[in-house]
């Protein structure tokens, strides 16, 4: 298997038959094998029903646990030589992996697009206060975590299955900050990691509260960098 695209998903029955569909009909004309993985996180709704009749495999987390546990489930179950993770709002069109293929290609571990790099292509831009908000958030995980990227929460990360799987056995945030612990865990271990710029578009309808979640991320901070890059590294 080439590559496993993993999808986590919680409630999204409204978009989710168009989001599995684009999946499929862009990957039906690449030359390389795939699976489709869709992990449903404790939806109330039929997301799980609607995913079993187009992915090869859905996992069910139940009840819900968060974004972060349901990407470290569909990870860990990858079977692909490489693994794509990206949202069920397909913010980043999936075509876009071509840019990350190019750097793991290139000798990249993990390629993650980036939104504020000059090359990216932000087609909607988010509304303001967000956009400032992930800003200052995003001066705090330079400042305490991952020197050197400049968007460590873009939905569209790309690793090698040796990476990934080596990377997220031993992440243990279950919600929204797992991304800048997963990139922790991996500068920590020594993976390569290529920031790339991609074409993004703002998508109404996200899962993230800007405040709440955003105290909850700075505590999943603080609390990553007091553990220190040694107890990080430890095997799992």
């Amino acid at each position: 298997m080439h590559l496993s695209v993993v999808i986590p998903a919680y409630n999204e029955a409204e978009r989710l038959p168009q989001t599995l569909a684009r999946v499929r009909e862009y990957y039906a004309t690449q030359p390389f094998d795939y699976e489709l993985i869709v992990v449903n996180d404790g939806s109330k709704d039929n997301t799980a029903e609607i995913a079993g009749k187009v992915a090869d495999r859905v996992i069910d987390v139940n009840p819900n646990r968060g974004k972060g546990h349901a990407v470290r489930a569909g990870v860990m179950a990858a079977t692909g030589d490489y693994i794509l993770f990206c949202d069920a709002d397909l913010a980043t069109p999936q075509e876009e992996d071509a840019k990350l293929f190019a750097r793991m290609e290139a000798g990249a571990d993990i390629a993650i697009g980036s939104r504020p790099l000059r090359e990216s292509d932000l087609e909607i831009r988010q509304p303001w206060y967000r956009e400032f908000l992930g800003r200052t958030f995003n001066f705090a995980v330079q400042t305490l975590g991952v020197r050197g990227i400049q968007d460590t929460q873009c939905g569209f990360k790309m690793f090698t299955r040796a990476a990934g799987h080596d990377v997220f056995s031993r992440a243990k945030v279950d919600r929204f900050g797992f991304d800048f612990e997963a990139l922790m865990i991996a500068r920590d271990l020594g993976y390569r990691i290529d920031e790339v710029g991609v074409r993004w578009r703002h998508q109404e309808g996200s899962k993230v509260n800007p405040v709440r979640d955003g105290i909850q991320m700075l505590g999943d901070l603080f609390r990553l960098r007091m553990m220190g890059k040694k107890r990080r590294i430890t095997p799992p």
